[in-house]
């Protein structure tokens, strides 16, 4: 495994792949303080590419005023390790200063997908995922890029953006891992306390009640799965709901009731303390 700090450098390396190989490039993009999740998107990468890219970078771009940008957990060492273990071939860790050598005038925004959930509570948030990511697949030229679902909202993005730009990648989608009580795996939850860990798991207790509705009722409506979701969060003496809305996915649009679409996200983003935490549920509607 070789750790690479610059553009220049990463491109050669996989210019020299690529001349020597007939095998595809995959590309797994981080903030780093790497978990089992990140680990099971690179042993997927692993097993379906020739040569494995993960980037560590912590985007100043997506962090809004008073967000945790140098607060965020950072564990190089640990990274690394976890990396080499999962079969990377390629680290690229670049400065800040090397993604952005001068104040960015050219941003990437897609419209739409953005204005709901996370979009709107953290303004601008995915203006600085959508503008990184693409700076990355342009740098790396992936022919596969591995995203986990915990953050739905960022893959519907991010597929969006491919599509729109015609960019001849293909995303990966992967399931979110949890741990044994159901939390879902973030790099986040290092700053809950004992006790907002402990309450954290009616999180994942509130979106299997929605599915439990779900399975059992020929129509449902958002506003009913949203109640049942909300209600049994409540009953977490420290959780501050920021939203919880259930939509159509991956378009993120509302719907009326369980007729109209396909495949549903029920959403959350919760808070413990200062810590945000998201989850959420995809669902195939029976039509």
């Amino acid at each position: 495994m070789e750790v690479i700090h610059s553009i220049a450098d990463l491109r050669s390396r996989i210019k020299d792949f690529r001349r020597k190989n007939d095998q595809s490039v995959g590309f797994v993009p981080t903030m780093g303080y790497l978990h089992e999740g990140h680990a099971s998107l690179l042993r997927k990468a692993r097993a379906q590419s020739g040569l494995v890219v993960l980037s560590i970078f912590v985007n100043p771009l997506q962090f809004g005023p008073g967000e945790d940008f140098e607060r965020y957990p950072r564990n190089t060492e640990r990274d690394l390790q976890l990396a080499e273990a999962a079969g990377v071939d390629l680290v690229f860790m670049p400065s800040v200063s090397e993604m952005y050598p001068a104040p960015t005038r050219t941003t990437v925004s897609v419209t739409g997908l953005t204005s709901r959930l996370c979009g709107a509570s953290r303004p601008g948030h995915f203006d600085g995922v959508a503008t990184v990511v693409s700076k990355l697949f342009h740098i790396v030229q992936p022919d596969q890029a591995f995203f986990g679902l915990k953050d739905a909202q960022q893959v519907a993005v991010i597929e969006q953006m491919v599509q729109d730009l015609n960019l001849d990648i293909e995303i990966v989608p992967c399931p979110i891992l949890r741990e044994a009580d159901g939390l879902a795996m973030s790099s986040r939850n290092v700053y809950l306390s004992e006790e907002e860990r402990k309450q954290a798991i009616v999180l994942s207790q509130s979106l299997q009640k929605a599915k439990a509705y779900v399975e059992s009722h020929a129509t449902f409506t958002p506003q009913e799965l949203e109640s049942l979701v909300s209600q049994h969060i409540a009953t977490a003496p420290l959780a501050i709901i920021d939203y919880v809305e259930v939509l159509a996915y991956p378009t993120l649009e509302p719907f009326a009731n369980s007729h109209h679409t396909d495949s549903i996200i029920i959403a959350l983003a919760v808070k413990f303390g200062k810590t945000r935490l998201i989850d959420n549920l995809i669902l195939l509607v029976r039509k």
